[in-house]
């Protein structure tokens, strides 16, 4: 065994063998022996040729027909028809270099010419793809309803057949030292800033893991803040979110084998923005924006009000529902901090075995396990009436938001404010609300500032951030992506004013 790696160390390249076998045994070697890899040896014409693949990785009835087409036309012809894509690699090909196109599921042509290996990589990749369906977690009323997949090539053409523009530039990566998974920047080269594409190409790089099997996990090594429970980056599913975003000048950075695009810098009031806000009227869109917003403080908040009056500032309920207040806590047998978090946890519980469980079981177990284990609880006299009440109406506010990641912060944050309310009453929530502040003022996106336009101010910024004004009056981007050209469109709307 020695013998043979000190061998195989000596060939550095395809030429250097001086036979098939010499061939076939360094490559099967470089390859981990793997039983995957099929070797072919043709003999055609005086012309000695290999024929070189992994079975797990290419389409057999496109195989079946190249073999077929390789032993009636190809030494006729010496020319490849044009259905099949054929690239043309140099002869002094490494093993390593064999291997990594092997891998990319190509097939090696190899032919013996006068004692040179001419190699021809033939792209036969098997393509095992979802259809481009709606996003279940990202579903809209009006507009177009195609969604990405798992297919990078797929997801670039949505991409690029909503942006049909030169100035769309797309980079690769090969991200994981053994997934070796192929990754892609993209962005608009006369929008986006270079000094932020030049940032995040930099973070990508720097990104050195063994498996990269998702976009969420290599997002925790390109963020700003680990700490931070809000997200620093957009994830989407949807082409024209992705197409938007980019017009923003913004960067897009997606993942062959996953469906989900991350979008950078963004701020915090982009999680609350959905594509049907542009899909229907401004006033529409405007208000369930400040509906998403209520929500938000709804879903932070509520609890830990709701404990601090019962605990600390009973005087500030109207006298009309005092009476009813008091008989509801007072029978209960402990604060209501721990009420809070037996429905909050029950909450989560029902919630994670509805996700876990098939479709039509999760839904019953969602409805059915909340009105049984509600009304049982409140029977018992373990709950009281109105916790039931500020927890449902927690739960619903929480589901709002439109991100799915900005969710789960607003519900992992409220569990603090809860604490605080329990401990200072509504000094604790002030005091956690200023926190909650300079946090996401501190907070970057792409060091880019998180609370952009309101910290720092634009004015300008304003119009399509929790309102949004009609289109006609959108005509400048967001500066919270250093866009190299502010303008959006031109004058709209003249023949209005050419009327008059």
């Amino acid at each position: 065994m020695k013998k043979d790696q000190k061998r195989f160390k000596k060939l550095q390249n395809i030429n250097q063998c001086k036979s098939f076998n010499e061939l076939i045994e360094q490559i099967d070697f470089s390859s981990g022996n793997s039983d995957d890899l099929t070797t072919i040896v043709l003999d055609y014409l005086d012309k000695q040729t290999v024929l070189l693949y992994y079975e797990s990785l290419v389409d057999t009835n496109k195989q079946s027909n190249l073999l077929e087409w390789i032993s009636e036309m190809f030494w006729k012809t010496d020319e490849f028809p044009d259905t099949i894509d054929v690239k043309i690699q140099p002869s002094d090909l490494s093993f390593t270099e064999a291997i990594e196109f092997l891998l990319d599921g190509e097939t090696l042509l190899i032919s013996d010419d006068s004692g040179i290996w001419n190699i021809t990589s033939i792209k036969s990749l098997k393509v095992f793809q979802r259809s481009i369906q709606e996003p279940k977690n990202e579903q809209i009323v009006r507009g177009s309803h195609t969604g990405f997949n798992e297919n990078l090539i797929v997801n670039l053409n949505l991409v690029r057949s909503r942006l049909k523009s030169p100035h769309l530039i797309i980079k690769y990566f090969s991200i994981g030292s053994h997934s070796h998974r192929k990754t892609a920047l993209i962005y608009l080269n006369d929008l986006a800033d270079p000094m932020l594409v030049e940032e995040f190409t930099m973070r990508l790089n720097a990104v050195d893991v063994d498996l990269a099997f998702s976009v969420g996990y290599i997002e925790e090594f390109i963020e700003d803040s680990n700490y931070s429970p809000f997200p620093q980056f957009l994830n989407t599913e949807k082409p024209e979110r992705t197409a938007a975003n980019l017009m923003e000048g913004r960067i897009a950075f997606m993942m062959d084998g996953s469906p989900t695009c991350l979008i950078a810098p963004v701020n915090f009031f982009t999680f609350y923005q959905s594509p049907d806000d542009y899909n229907g009227r401004f006033l529409v869109g405007t208000f369930y924006r400040l509906l998403r917003i209520a929500s938000f403080l709804i879903a932070l908040l509520l609890p830990a009000i709701y404990i601090a009056t019962i605990s600390f500032h009973f005087e500030i309920i109207p006298e009309d529902l005092t009476l009813p207040a008091k008989r509801a806590v007072q029978d209960i047998p402990y604060p209501p901090l721990f009420e809070a978090l037996i429905l909050e946890l029950t909450i989560e519980l029902i919630r994670e075995a509805g996700i876990r469980l098939p479709n039509p079981i999760g839904q019953t177990i969602g409805i059915v396990g909340g009105l049984v284990i509600g009304d049982a609880v409140v029977n018992a006299g373990f709950i009281s009436n109105l916790m039931v009440i500020v927890v449902a109406l927690t739960a619903i506010s929480s589901f709002v938001v439109p991100s799915v990641e900005m969710n789960t912060a607003v519900r992992i944050l409220r569990f603090p404010f809860m604490i605080l309310a329990s401990l200072f009453g509504f000094t604790g929530v002030a005091a956690g609300i200023i926190i909650l502040i300079v946090h996401l003022i501190k907070l970057e996106s792409l060091t880019t500032p998180y609370l952009s336009p309101i910290a720092p101010f634009h004015v300008s910024g304003i119009k399509d951030t929790f309102i949004r004004l009609p289109g006609s009056k959108l005509d400048t981007r967001s500066a919270d992506a250093h866009p190299l050209n502010r303008k959006r469109f031109g004058r709209n709307r003249w023949w209005k004013h050419a009327k008059k």
